[in-house]
């Protein structure tokens, strides 16, 4: 398997509070990677550095080998734990509002046929996630699931290669937890993803990843609480997870 994404002595500092350091690892196209740790490790930053929100103070960040350039990309989708919709677009608008961007220069938005792909292409992806009758329906009439069903379509409407989920199924009941456990699994196989995923809960970790990553502070100070950072002190392959069952069979 090809590696799409290193890690090479990269360190993260906040003047004198250094949040990561010595960061060293690299990432498998298609991997499932589950990233966990206690508060304040750093799990969160780490995810802003792929994004591209964020960049290290020190060391170098590569994407298909080549430096990360510093700043978001339509190849990387993230997925907070507080749904990050628009309250004042229905389910489809919100998932077209990213095409949209991408739309004419003059006008601002797509217009004629490439509107009309675009529509269908983006009710296609809220099908895909259990949302294909709530297409003129707004966030605020959603459920907590359904709300991130809709971000999740946000996300992968603009098809990107690494999907990014920071803390995505800490806020919803058991029963919707194990329903959008089983729908990132079928997404992630579908679309071909690499995720990264941060996590708390340990058996969310193994039951969803290929990888167990934890970030923890290695070096302690009592004096100087502040004076060293995370790294990746735990790095555990899994089992291959195999395909979701088809549902028709």
């Amino acid at each position: 398997m090809t590696d799409i994404l290193s890690f090479h002595g990269v360190w993260v500092r906040y003047g004198a509070k250094v949040v990561l350091e010595k960061v060293n690892l690299t990432v498998t196209e298609g991997a499932f990677v589950s990233i966990v740790g206690p508060s304040g490790a750093g799990k969160s930053t780490f995810l802003r550095l792929v994004l591209g929100q964020e960049q290290p103070s020190q060391g170098v960040i590569r994407l298909d080998g080549q430096p990360l350039r510093p700043e978001p990309g339509k190849d990387r989708g993230v997925v907070f734990q507080r749904y990050s919709v628009f309250p004042h677009l229905n389910v489809r608008d919100n998932v077209m509002f990213g095409l949209d961007c991408q739309g004419s220069r003059v006008r601002g938005r797509l217009s004629g046929p490439s509107r009309r792909a675009a529509l269908e292409t983006a009710e296609a992806m809220l099908a895909s996630v259990g949302l294909g009758s709530a297409l003129d329906v707004f966030p605020a009439q959603l459920s907590g699931g359904m709300q991130q069903r809709l971000a999740i379509a946000q996300a992968l409407i603009m098809r990107p290669r690494i999907l990014l989920l920071d803390e995505p199924f800490g806020a919803l009941d058991p029963g919707v937890k194990a329903d959008m456990h089983a729908l990132i699994t079928r997404l992630w196989w579908e679309h071909k993803l690499t995720i990264l995923m941060v996590t708390h809960d340990i058996k969310e970790a193994f039951r969803l990843g290929t990888r167990v990553i934890a970030f923890d502070k290695i070096r302690h100070d009592p004096q100087a609480p502040n004076a060293y950072g995370s790294t990746a002190t735990f790095d555990l392959e899994l089992d291959p997870k195999p395909p979701p069952a088809d549902k028709g069979s």
